[in-house]
């Protein structure tokens, strides 16, 4: 493959033209969780004609109805609590032409026995009825994920995934605080760390009037982010992962952190979820 994925995705900025839409299908894709943002990359990415694997089939799935950010995609989507055994049952054990299922989808990290519900959930409705399965576990993660999928020197296989540059939080603060209009204040050696989730349950309020007052897309404060997951990456050590075994098997896809935060803070903003 040798990153032609990755210029193909580069270019995903090129829009789905419905013209291209085929009628027949090598690949059929089950997104479990296609409402988020490395769900809704895959979403965007899979139906493109220069995809690998494809001609690609997509199945969408979320608990929530279909968000306006996420309409434009040419996929199926399937409002599904996949907590609940039955609800996962009845609503994906009929989509019997699946072939690879892109999980992305979990709650909270101290819930660890209902993450192995939802994931064993949809094993459980769509394994037995889909003999062409292949399983494979966003907009990099997206082109990551497909490699991994249909690739074969991938098969099987382990893989880290991160943007492949040398990456510190304290770099991102000015950034994020111009892209947000935001006074920097910066951090002082020895304060106290916060737990964003605590200081984001008494918040709610005022993230209602923020949407209220920016024409928002109405959500809720704990749909917006996983606050338990910012903790988990803001307070821990540095986390460097390697991305050489991947580039040994063929897969050279890259990003500049700067650049990827202000194309997604771009396109939550057109998206009209963040002012």
């Amino acid at each position: 493959m040798n990153g032609h994925l990755d210029r193909s995705v580069v270019g995903a900025k090129d829009k789905f033209d419905e013209d291209e839409s085929p009628t027949v299908y090598k690949s059929v894709a089950l997104v479990v969780g296609v409402t988020g943002i490395v769900g809704n990359s895959l979403a965007e990415v899979l139906p493109l004609s220069s995809t690998p694997g494809g001609p690609w089939k997509v199945y969408g799935v979320a608990r929530r109805p279909r968000p306006a950010w996420n309409g434009s995609h040419p996929l199926k989507y399937i409002q599904c609590d996949i907590s609940n055994t039955e609800d996962a049952i009845n609503k994906l054990s009929p989509l019997a032409d699946i072939t690879h299922i892109f999980y992305v989808s979990w709650m909270g990290s101290e819930e660890c026995d209902i993450n192995g519900t939802m994931f064993h959930n949809v094993l459980k409705a769509v394994i037995p009825n889909a003999p062409d399965i292949h399983a494979a576990d966003a907009e990099l993660i997206a082109e990551h994920q497909i490699w991994a999928a249909v690739d074969p020197n991938a098969k099987n296989g382990a893989f880290n995934c991160t943007n492949g540059d040398v990456f510190k939080w304290k770099q991102m603060w000015e950034l994020l605080a111009k892209e947000f209009e935001l006074e920097l204040v910066g951090y002082q050696e020895g304060q106290e760390q916060v737990s964003m989730e605590e200081m984001m349950k008494s918040k709610g309020e005022v993230w209602d009037e923020i949407v209220k007052q920016n024409g928002l897309v109405h959500t809720k404060l704990e749909e917006v982010a996983p606050w338990w997951f910012a903790d988990i990456v803001f307070c821990s050590e540095d986390l460097l992962s390697s991305m050489n075994k991947n580039k040994e098997h063929g897969f050279l896809g890259f990003r500049d952190s700067k650049k990827s935060f202000v194309s997604w803070i771009d396109k939550m903003k057109a998206n009209k979820i963040v002012p």
